[in-house]
């Protein structure tokens, strides 16, 4: 009974903690952002451009990197919104739920990966109970952002490699799971490599040691293979598909130092956040207050326990920060979004640190703990449900919506930027009308492409002398 007992009381608690990251995160789902920003439009219209004509708004056959407005979006979460399009039409609860799904099973692998890396269940639960209510982590994980998709897949990709100490078979997954990654959101095109090729490297060595290798040489083979098959659509994209606009659009800089640190700076962190209203209610901090004094605790927990396992979290901890290092904006929260678990998972540790050093008041101690936190989401979360959109209204671009829900041509101006694909999204246009019609202004300095017209739309700088 006491077995039984010790197994349902730290799961009671996971599924208490994932019914939360579900409430607050389908809470309003559709009415908070208040409308779509143009890259959910961008994907949900692609994905209904797909589930209705099996090609997408440019008249790509099923494409692996959709063109959009010249950027390329990644195709997994594209596909996702396929899926949910089929069940809940073109709307914008259909783009989103995707990114709930996949933040669900990015606190439920963090909670695993956790658990592998500490064998503690109260780190592995307060690490996901932080990861759940951490301000940086609700925006992106009810809005359509590819970058949700890719984090479940690394973590799960970072789980399995783990588990595959026992079970040698479980690098396959691993690395399918680290190439979904890297197929998700281009930061993780970055840090996958970072990360599986340190992997594959020390499998092979582990496999010269062995007698009998003969599955494992099996193993790192098929590994390899599925590796180099994942780099073919990557190499034509940016060979031959004028995909390399794109990537000297977020091209590497003179300040790679300078904006590898910003992305720890305190004023990010703890004081005023991401200054883009759509990753962050404006004015707060990426994480609470109260994490910065965990985290230098659950730094110091790491280093007293010279546990070699624990030391990947420092890994991650100086490899995070890369993807937006490289690129012109930083300190940006969602490039650096793998940034978000590893900081909270130490704080957890602080946080268990802590108790360790007041082991008598043990539950007085997390109570209030538990009790601080939740008191601090619940104001973040107050601001988010209640003051949120009227501060961030343009950001979203709510003016297309208002135009495009009432409106079947005209002249729109591109004031906020690509208004074509939400008369698209919001009109539900035959994509087969819009590429017999569209008309395109030249490519940008930015590599973006923009529709000067289609059907009864125009789209000029200014609708003055139309």
């Amino acid at each position: 009974m006491k077995k039984i007992i010790s197994f349902l009381r730290p799961n009671f608690v996971l599924i208490l903690i994932l019914s939360l990251f579900l409430f607050s995160r389908l809470f309003r789902i559709s009415e908070i952002p208040g409308s779509l920003y143009w890259d959910e439009a961008s994907i949900g219209y692609n994905a209904y451009s797909v589930l209705t004509t099996g090609k997408d708004e440019w008249g790509e056959v099923l494409p692996l990197h959709f063109r959009a407005f010249g950027e390329f979006k990644l195709p997994v979460y594209v596909y996702s919104v396929v899926v949910s399009e089929a069940i809940f039409g073109l709307t914008a609860f259909a783009v989103r739920l995707p990114s709930v799904i996949y933040g669900f099973f990015s606190v439920l692998g963090l909670y695993l990966l956790v658990m592998n890396l500490t064998k503690s269940k109260t780190i592995s639960l307060l690490s996901s109970f932080l990861f759940t209510i951490t301000p940086w982590f609700l925006i992106f994980s009810r809005t359509g952002y590819e970058a949700v998709a890719g984090l479940a897949f690394f973590l799960w990709a970072i789980f399995f490699w783990l588990q595959s100490d026992h079970k040698k078979w479980l690098i396959i997954p691993s690395v399918i799971f680290f190439l979904a990654s890297s197929y998700s959101y281009n930061s993780f095109r970055i840090l996958t490599p970072l990360f599986l090729g340190p992997i594959l490297i020390s499998f092979a060595f582990s496999t010269r040691k062995k007698k009998s290798k003969k599955n494992e040489l099996l193993l790192l083979l098929f590994s390899a293979f599925l590796i180099l098959a994942s780099l073919i659509p990557i190499y034509k994209l940016y060979s031959q598909d004028s995909g390399l606009s794109r990537l000297q659009t977020v091209g590497t800089t003179k300040n790679l130092v300078s904006n590898y640190f910003k992305n720890y700076s305190p004023d990010f962190l703890f004081v005023n956040g991401d200054t883009n209203p759509r990753s962050q209610v404006p004015g707060s901090p990426q994480l609470y207050l109260l994490d910065s004094v965990f985290i230098l605790l659950g730094l110091i927990y790491i280093f007293k326990r010279k546990d070699f396992k624990i030391l990947y979290i420092l890994i991650a901890l100086i490899l995070a920060p890369i993807p937006a290092a490289i690129t012109r904006e930083s300190p940006h929260a969602l490039r650096v979004i793998f940034l978000s678990p590893v900081l909270v998972t130490i704080s957890a540790m602080g946080i268990y640190f802590l108790l360790k050093r007041f082991k008598s008041q043990k539950r007085l101690v997390m109570v209030v703990v538990i009790a601080l936190y939740l008191l601090s989401f619940e104001g973040y979360f107050y601001k988010f449900g209640t003051i949120y959109n009227d501060l961030s209204s343009s950001a979203w671009q709510s003016e297309y919506k208002q135009i495009f829900e009432s409106s079947e041509g005209g002249c729109v101006s591109d004031e906020y930027a690509q208004p074509y694909i939400f008369a698209l999204f919001y009109n539900r246009v035959n994509s087969n009308d819009f590429i017999s019609t569209k008309v395109l202004n030249d490519v940008s300095d930015w590599g973006f492409s923009t529709v000067a017209s289609f059907g009864n739309y125009t789209f000029p700088k200014s609708c003055e002398n139309f």
